[in-house]
């Protein structure tokens, strides 16, 4: 399962609904692009030690993906599929999509968008 940054959010906060979405058997995966969103909202946040310690905390429990060349070809794809859509979808989700289909994992995430990407599962709490 390959968490978006709004289920990192959820996760920190300890929301009961996604914890129960997070699969027990599966093994759980940050994209290192949800990682750099999620660190930068830390910079503005008013508990950021709190959370940079949490954050660290997962980082070494969880698989930290990262985007190489197949990741590049998955993105050109969902790119291209992105623009022949109407609504806008953010480039980052399009790598965190990218990642997922690579590896053939779900994207837990409460963005819709993840489901207008052709081939890519979306986990929703």
């Amino acid at each position: 399962m390959l968490l978006d940054t709004n289920a990192m959010s959820a996760w920190a906060k300890g929301d009961d609904a996604l914890l129960r979405a997070l699969r027990p058997d599966r093994a759980w995966f940050l994209p290192s692009i949800a990682l750099g969103e999620y660190r930068y909202g830390l910079l503005k946040s008013n508990r950021r030690a709190e959370l940079e310690a949490w954050l660290d905390s997962i980082e070494v429990s969880c698989t930290v993906l990262a985007a190489d060349a197949e990741t590049a070809r998955q993105y050109a794809s969902l790119r291209l599929s992105a623009d022949d859509s109407d609504g806008e979808i953010p480039y980052h989700d399009l790598w965190i999509g990218a990642l997922a289909l690579q590896h053939g994992f779900e994207v837990v995430s409460r963005d819709g968008h993840f489901d207008k990407m052709p081939g890519v599962r979306r986990v929703s709490w």
